[in-house]
């Protein structure tokens, strides 16, 4: 795994089990451009920070 500045970056498979959806949904938001779920492309590697995985599920909290 992957770590800069002590923010991890998890792979697709990592963050569908972190927000516990699908590879595939998260692979189908990214090509869409839907619920602005931020991931990182290093060549051909789709990356996500924790951090944004975190603040991503913060917004989805409905008061």
């Amino acid at each position: 795994m992957l770590q800069i500045m002590g923010n991890k970056l998890l792979t697709t498979k990592e963050a569908a089990r972190f927000l516990n959806y699908t590879e595939g949904t998260l692979a189908v938001w990214r090509c869409n451009g839907t619920h602005d779920l931020p991931f990182i492309k290093i060549g051909h590697r789709i990356r996500y920070r924790t951090k944004d995985l975190a603040d991503w599920l913060n917004k989805q909290l409905i008061k």
